[in-house]
């Protein structure tokens, strides 16, 4: 089971409501645990012992849970669909200036260009700074300020035209 897959089981459990999900299989354990406090967050147990057999193992596993996010993708999608959606590459804690007494990279109606900086995301205390690969208006910032993202998470819509 590679990182992406259980990326998407993590997704799938914290949309479910389950508090707790353990899953076992010949040559790992996984045991999910969400909470509905906020200030609580998500604890994720890997476990893994290396078995040649892994690839057969983690197919079944695979389908059912990339089919829920991809379903729920598809509809924010088809609303924004002239727009381009600039997602999260990593996981880590997004902030929208490089420091607390610094103006904001971007706003809602600025224009950017390919290379220019939109944010920071901080992932095991190293402060990684996103640029951005078109060039257009922000249309719309989709996530707060010094909030947790995911990897693959839309961060901000933009009009290429």
């Amino acid at each position: 089971m590679d990182i992406r897959e259980i990326q998407n089981l993590i997704r799938f459990v914290a949309k479910s409501g389950a508090t707790e999900v353990k899953l076992e299989m010949d040559d790992f354990k996984i045991t999910i645990k969400t909470t509905t406090e906020p200030s609580a967050p998500e604890v994720t147990y890997i476990q893994q012992a290396p078995v040649a057999q892994l690839p057969q193992a983690a197919a079944p596993v695979a389908a059912p849970t990339q089919s829920a996010p991809v379903a729920s993708a598809a509809a924010p999608a088809s609303e924004d669909s002239k727009f381009i959606t600039i997602k999260s590459p990593i996981i880590g804690t997004f902030y929208r200036k490089p420091s607390p007494d610094k103006p904001m990279y971007v706003e809602v109606g600025s224009t950017i260009a390919k290379g220019d900086v939109l944010c920071v995301i901080e992932a095991m205390k190293l402060f990684n700074e996103i640029e951005s690969e078109y060039a257009g208006k922000i249309v719309k910032i989709l996530v707060d300020d010094m909030s947790p993202v995911e990897f693959d998470q839309p961060l901000f819509l933009v009009d290429p035209s």
